[in-house]
């Protein structure tokens, strides 16, 4: 079995899986970053994990934000495919664990989750944090971050 590959901007209409750190950096308008990833992402399904809406949230909480902001958070998650738990998803996520620690790893809950999301669907996982996934087996990758 292989690592995960770093794979070019898929074409229009294909499904991805958001990474939590790029739907942030969309949401939030990154100056940098959030240009990059709307032109990788523009005219594909796209689709995050349960885990993306539980951290997007549990951020918002922590900054304390308003009613209002947190209304456009919960437009902008609407905007996205939701994949939430069930028993194939838990078995991807405990394989993702155990793989990581078989590589000797750390990976935590959450990107295990991000990671399986996008493994069940075999599709490409966009993210700006691609050093969290590059061990693992079958996973896809579309990052605009540095090399």
């Amino acid at each position: 079995m292989s690592s995960a590959t770093l794979t070019s901007p898929p074409t229009a209409t294909a499904k991805l899986v958001v990474d939590t750190d790029v739907a942030s950096f969309i949401f939030k308008w990154h100056p940098e970053f959030a240009p990059r990833y709307v032109d990788i992402i523009r005219g594909s399904e796209l689709v995050v994990s349960f885990m993306t809406v539980a951290e997007m949230r549990q951020g918002a909480l922590g900054a304390n934000w308003g009613q209002r902001k947190r209304d456009m958070l919960e437009a902008y998650l609407a905007d996205f495919s939701v994949l939430y738990s069930d028993s194939l998803l838990c078995a991807t996520w405990a394989a993702v664990r155990n793989q990581s620690v078989r590589k000797g790893r750390q990976m935590g809950a959450a990107d295990a989750w991000i990671a399986a999301t996008a493994l069940i669907l075999s599709a490409p996982l966009v993210t700006n944090n691609p050093k969290d996934y590059f061990h693992l087996d079958k996973l896809q990758l579309v990052t605009a971050a540095a090399s």
